[in-house]
């Protein structure tokens, strides 16, 4: 498994969370997602997915759909899947990536993206992490002003993994 599907996997179980559980509470309605993936339809993330979503009350088959023909897609496919999910009328797009998450946003500014990507705010997709603007939300995996806290986190998990700073100069032990 790649580490981006990973990241990508969790970032999309905790965002759709948080995003959809409000849409559990209309009865009798079927909410459909639409996706945009570069990752296939049996990628690691998927049951993930599915998993909070079941959790939030979403049941496939029930009360919710999910666009089975937006993953695996390359390039000039994301433009032509995100047109088709703005016609479908869609309740949300899922977004991965950088070119998935540009052509969703080329195609619709009022369906909300729930993306994934490097990095939302560098790439205008978003104005800022805290008030992203626009239809766009989701989960920034390169975020330099969180670097800090990722090595706090990181030296409270592991305390070992601190530099030793002897004479030879600092010595890593994990």
């Amino acid at each position: 498994m790649k580490r981006h599907e990973l990241v990508l996997g969790f970032g999309c179980a905790i965002a759709s969370w948080r995003a959809v559980r409000a849409w559990v509470q209309q009865q009798g309605r079927v909410h459909r997602v639409g996706s945009l993936f570069s990752a296939p339809r049996d990628a690691p993330h998927r049951p993930a997915l599915r998993g909070e979503l079941r959790r939030a009350g979403f049941i496939e088959g029930e009360n919710l759909t999910i666009d089975e023909r937006g993953f695996g897609l390359s390039g000039a496919e994301f433009a032509v899947h995100a047109t088709e999910l703005v016609s479908a009328h869609v309740d949300v797009i899922m977004a991965g990536g950088d070119a998935a998450v540009d052509a969703a946003q080329r195609a619709i500014s009022e369906i909300p993206i729930l993306a994934l990507t490097d990095d939302m705010v560098g790439k205008g997709f978003v104005q800022s992490l805290a008030k992203p603007g626009g239809n766009t939300t989701g989960v920034t995996i390169l975020a330099s002003e969180l670097d800090g806290k990722r090595q706090e986190i990181l030296l409270e998990a592991v305390p070992r993994s601190a530099p030793d700073r002897g004479a030879s100069g600092p010595q890593y032990q994990l």
